[in-house]
């Protein structure tokens, strides 16, 4: 039996509450906020895990946590066998290109100064010291193709506010994809696109999974979406996981009563079948 991809351990952050001068001396001891707070996971190659909850339950400081965006203040982040907490100079640049992210904002996440063809040759500028301009050009061409830019020489020379919400997004990923890494996070990655481009956009996300064998941590607070793209849920709450398992199971016959509330919330006249199909 394989190992799993990634395995997050005893998760915790703590981050210190800002305090006045007079709060500060009526109080002796400094105040914490629990963003993260004993958080464990497993994630398995080629699977998608959902990370779901409402906003502040913790689900992006945990992403920034597992990309070592920021440091936790204990526990441990085992990835492809490895304590990547550890992980200083050399090895944190090498474990950096094999995870990348999609954030939630295509219009806030890409330079407008940067033409796309520079947009999506930023990962390889940064981590592949081996290949030439013209050969990082070709990748950074593939990479378009792939998620369905096309034609992709005349796409590369574009900005950003020449396209699309959808277009945008689909630069992110080919963005992501380019150093074909073995995980890409991707927060609340079709939240703010139109509804007619949400399937677009998910389905791809599956045909690249399946072809490049990609796993995925998938950020959302809308559960509608949650079953189409997940193999497992976790749902988060206050910093903490109250329920995880396969996503059918939690999502049908939730446990906890924090799920079964955000299935409840879910703006459907016809709840009883929220789940029965896929979006």
């Amino acid at each position: 039996m394989t190992s799993p991809l990634l395995e997050v351990r005893d998760l915790r952050k703590y981050f210190p509450v800002k305090r006045s001068f007079r709060q500060v001396l009526h109080h002796k001891g400094q105040d914490f906020v629990r963003a993260v707070d004993g958080v464990s996971f497993t994630l398995e190659r080629g699977k998608v895990l959902v990370l779901a909850g409402e906003s502040g339950s913790g689900k992006t400081t945990v992403a920034r946590l597992v990309l070592r965006a920021i440091d936790p203040d204990a526990g441990s982040i085992i990835f492809e066998g490895s304590d990547v907490t550890r992980y200083t100079g050399s090895q944190l640049k090498h474990f950096r290109s094999s995870v990348h992210m999609v954030y939630q904002d295509p219009y806030a996440s890409l330079n407008p100064r940067m033409k796309i063809m520079d947009i999506v040759m930023e990962p390889l500028s940064i981590h592949d010291k081996a290949s030439t301009k013209e050969q990082k050009e070709e990748k950074v061409l593939k990479a378009l193709e792939e998620v369905r830019l096309v034609p992709a020489q005349e796409i590369a020379r574009r900005r950003p506010h020449m396209l699309s919400g959808g277009q945008r997004q689909r630069v992110a990923l080919a963005r992501a994809l380019v150093m074909r890494p073995a995980l890409i996070v991707a927060d609340e990655p079709v939240s703010m696109l139109d509804v007619s481009v949400r399937g677009e956009i998910l389905e791809l996300m599956q045909t690249l999974r399946q072809r490049f064998s990609l796993s995925y941590i998938y950020i959302t607070h809308d559960l509608s979406t949650a079953r189409y793209v997940g193999d497992d849920i976790a749902i988060m709450n206050a910093g903490r996981i109250v329920e995880t398992g396969p996503i059918d199971r939690v999502l049908l016959s939730p446990a906890h009563q924090y799920t079964k509330s955000l299935i409840e919330a879910i703006p459907d006249p016809d709840r009883g079948r929220a789940y029965e199909s896929t979006p």
